[in-house]
């Protein structure tokens, strides 16, 4: 890839070609494969402290969430007679009547507008296939996602509903934006769904990983607008939970959006329980409040994430690449330092807090050693937001106000979301056949809608 012209003077041009953009939430954010957490148990395991362990001689335990739970009871009690039905089984009159297009893609079919024309396929996973597609009526560039098998499990179609709902919540140039969906044809009978979105050349692992120079202003950059999409997603009350480098997307020129809200949770201080499941997500941006159960769960967990991510850009390898959450642990606290006798009083988790008093204690490293080429201001930064207690973490508001970044804030990036977002559905008895109608009426609802323009940056 050729040097790109700058087009404003924050924005810093990428040099190294990457060609493997992939908006699916299963793609592996590195080759071990080892931080990923399985599809089969994306929503129904976490690796985190339980109070019902059985074995008592072992601290690792893996605890079945309410999710999982929800979802055996929901299946046994939905319809049996509402098969899967794949939709390569549309007869060619409908899919005329449709003006969709079918064909190929990785063993798979895409049954697509016929307005999109396949240019190839860009990544792979469990969850399903992404393609490149430009449409001819726009002439833009687009990424489709195809998700397979949705209703094969019921936690499967309740994320791809969330996505989906998020996605058409949000209005922000630091978030991936929906741009189509397909409307099956047959509402009865679908089983999987089309999402199409905007076009990105790479996403910031890929970055991590290649050889591409990466000077302090792309680091700064970068951060600034992951901060600046974690302010809009927080002023929604919406935590974001599964903050990786895989799942942000970038452009040329830096441009960068974030992806995959299948995790996605409500934030309400006011809520007992402010998330309706055990926390699942890649084990390297985990925080420790996530990891050993220590309180309420709140925006500070992006905080968090966001802060890997930030080291890792630093360091160009990942800063807690833990094998088991107990290994995950004792890497963050090399690092970051033992938390006081106090602070760990306070972890309410009793197997965790005695994995925590049973640690050595450890002062935090001294960072300029670890990244010997940042400087002091990055740092700073960074100590403050890889906080091991939530509470000591800095917050989105006064990390975007840092030193480190004030060479780019400007009060005008800062836009919030209008409106909370409505999480009442997840605490709904959802069958496969009211999940299929649900997902199906936001589908036809964002079609009908699409030309209707948001006010989020106005």
């Amino acid at each position: 890839m050729s040097k790109v012209k700058v087009l404003t003077p924050r924005k810093v041009p990428l040099t190294a070609e990457t060609d493997n953009y992939f908006t699916s939430s299963k793609s592996s954010s590195y080759s071990d494969r080892s931080e990923d957490i399985s599809a089969s148990s994306e929503e129904s395991e976490s690796e985190s402290y339980s109070e019902s362990t059985t074995n008592s001689s072992e601290i690792t335990t893996s605890s079945i969430d309410k999710e999982q739970s929800d979802s055996s009871q929901e299946n046994s009690e939905s319809e049996e007679s509402d098969e899967k039905v794949n939709e390569n089984s549309l007869d060619e009159d409908t899919k005329k009547l449709e003006n969709l297009i079918s064909f190929p893609v990785a063993g798979t079919e895409f049954t697509v507008d016929q307005k999109y024309k396949y240019r190839k396929k860009i990544g792979q996973g469990a969850y399903g296939i992404v393609i490149s597609a430009k449409d001819k009526t726009t002439k833009d560039m687009v990424a489709i996602k195809k998700i397979i098998g949705v209703f094969d499990r019921l936690t499967d179609a309740k994320r791809t509903l969330r996505e989906i709902k998020l996605l058409k919540h949000f209005n922000h140039n630091n978030i991936l934006c929906l741009k189509d969906v397909m409307v099956p044809p047959v509402k009865e009978k679908f089983s999987s769904v089309y999402l199409v979105t905007e076009l990105l050349a790479t996403d910031l692992r890929q970055i991590i990983n290649s050889e591409q120079d990466l000077t302090e202003d792309h680091v700064r950059y970068f951060l600034y607008q992951i901060l600046c999409a974690l302010k809009y997603l927080h002023s929604g009350n919406v935590i974001h939970r599964d903050l990786k480098p895989g799942n942000i997307l970038l452009n040329e020129n830096c441009d960068l959006k974030v992806c995959d809200f299948g995790l996605a949770r409500f934030s309400d201080p006011e809520e007992e329980n402010p998330l309706l499941t055990q926390y699942v997500a890649t084990r390297w941006y985990r925080s420790p409040e996530i990891i050993l159960g220590w309180g309420e769960y709140t925006s500070s967990i992006d905080v968090w994430s966001a802060g890997c991510i930030f080291g890792e850009i630093l360091n160009r390898t990942p800063l807690f690449p833990g094998k088991d959450f107990m290994h995950q642990i004792e890497l963050i606290i090399k690092i970051v330092g033992k938390p006081s006798k106090k602070e760990i009083k306070t972890i309410q988790n009793k197997r965790a807090r005695s994995f925590m008093k049973s640690l050595p204690n450890k002062k935090k490293a001294d960072f300029s050693k670890i990244f010997s080429t940042s400087s002091e201001e990055a740092l700073d930064l960074l100590n403050k937001m890889l906080q091991f207690n939530p509470k000591n973490r800095i917050t989105v508001d006064e990390a975007l106000k840092h030193p480190f970044l004030e060479p780019l804030f400007d009060s005008d990036d800062i836009q919030l979301c209008q409106e909370n977002f409505d999480f009442s559905f997840e605490k709904d008895k959802l069958t496969k056949k009211k999940l299929r109608n649900l997902i199906y009426d936001e589908i036809t609802e964002f079609v009908e809608n699409k030309n209707i323009p948001k006010n989020d940056n106005l």
